[in-house]
């Protein structure tokens, strides 16, 4: 089974580059709204997993898509549970199970059946993980709830494992309230509420960092692509040694239906590369796949916050590298990479990013979510450039 053709654009530009980079063969879809909607094939030749039943709550949002079309490609037998709403004609041939975790009785539809795994992609409600465990009991033989990094409440220290300070969790009893401060609580909240629902014993909690690549409709990194590949002189955040994390969303989503064919229990952080990172070596290295004449001016953290540039949003994937965000980019995850998680070069994840976002539609393009302006940008170097004379 695989994405309805008729969802498919035109990708030979796609697979002349990948080849040129020796990318893999590519499984590359895209719905009609520019959302990519597959992943990358297994490799030729590895072992042919048992076929599992695989449930996947939501699956057609960002990293859904790669999740089903990988599962499948691996022969395992997927049901899909999600409103019905977002990319719709993604699978035509997956059975699909609809209800709206927002409501009472939302999760009704689970209430038959039985799955070898459960994979819990886009809850931050733990109310939603307790919908879940509620109509899944004693039906579910591995439950995989995809939490985050967020979850820790200190970052001034590099090198954090999954023992690390968490967040004071959110009341799963009062409202939910989706506001941003609330986002690690709640992710505290639901990780716990999983446990509680499953049973440690067969809950698997994977803590991703940034998801990048190709169906991002944050920008958080395509900005940087796509600012590379306009050249000239460039605003680069910091200092050059500065540590930047991120997780290509194929890597990451191949990964979390290994652990359900594996049964691996436990909880991970996940994001990479997996040698560490800083950002010059991350901007040169996007650099490297354009023809580009960008050149990049570093500008100190403080001198940023003084001229309201804000990291993380206008300065996508860089926090400053010292005092309270000192270990925001610098997370240990060798625990995940025990347990198999991989990660394809940068150049792979920055060419398909870019051919990507080339294809969206303009009124995309130009409402991108993140980065700097380019009017503020050629402000903020011309008072770097007249304070240093």
């Amino acid at each position: 089974m695989s994405v309805d053709r008729r969802t498919f654009l035109k990708t030979s530009a796609v697979l002349g580059g990948g080849l040129s980079l020796g990318l893999p063969a590519l499984a590359e879809a895209f719905t009609a709204d520019g959302v990519r909607a597959a992943a990358y094939r297994p490799e030729t030749g590895t072992a042919q997993p048992k076929p599992l039943r695989i449930l996947i709550l939501g699956g057609t949002g960002f990293i859904g898509p790669y999740q089903v079309q990988y599962a499948l490609d691996r022969k395992h037998k997927v049901t899909l549970f999600n409103r019905g709403q977002t990319n719709n004609t993604l699978f035509p041939d997956v059975p699909r199970l609809v209800g709206d975790r927002n409501v009472a009785g939302g999760h009704d539809a689970l209430k038959k059946g039985t799955w070898d795994v459960v994979i819990d992609n886009p809850t931050t409600n733990p109310k939603w993980v307790r919908g879940a465990g509620e109509a899944l009991k004693g039906r579910a033989g591995h439950y995989i709830f995809v939490s985050t990094i967020s979850v820790f409440s200190d970052y001034s220290k590099p090198g954090m494992a999954e023992d690390g300070p968490l967040n004071a969790p959110t009341d799963i009893e009062k409202e939910f309230d989706r506001n941003a401060q609330f986002y690690g609580p709640n992710k505290v909240r639901s990780e716990m509420e999983a446990v509680a629902q499953f049973g440690k014993d067969k809950v698997t909690i994977v803590r991703p960092g940034l998801i990048v690549g190709p169906g991002d409709l944050s920008d958080r990194f395509s900005y940087w692509p796509v600012r590379i590949d306009k050249g000239g002189e460039i605003l680069a955040p910091g200092t050059p040694n500065d540590p930047v994390q991120y997780i290509d969303a194929h890597d990451l989503s191949e990964w979390i239906v290994r652990l359900g064919e594996n049964h691996t229990m436990g909880t991970f952080n996940a994001t990479g590369p997996k040698s560490p990172t800083n950002i010059a070596e991350m901007l040169y290295g996007i650099k490297a796949v354009t023809s580009s004449d960008a050149k990049f001016t570093f500008v100190p953290a403080d001198f940023l916050a003084q001229h309201q540039v804000r990291a993380w949003s206008e300065m996508p994937v860089w926090q400053p590298g010292q005092g309270r965000t000192a270990g925001f980019m610098a997370i240990d995850c060798s625990k995940a990479y025990a347990a198999g998680l991989t990660c394809r070069p940068l150049a792979d994840t920055a060419k398909a990013t870019l051919d990507w976002y080339k294809e969206r539609p303009a009124a995309e393009q130009e409402k991108a979510r993140a980065g700097l302006a380019p009017d503020k940008e050629k402000t903020v170097l011309a008072a770097w450039r007249a304070r240093n004379g």
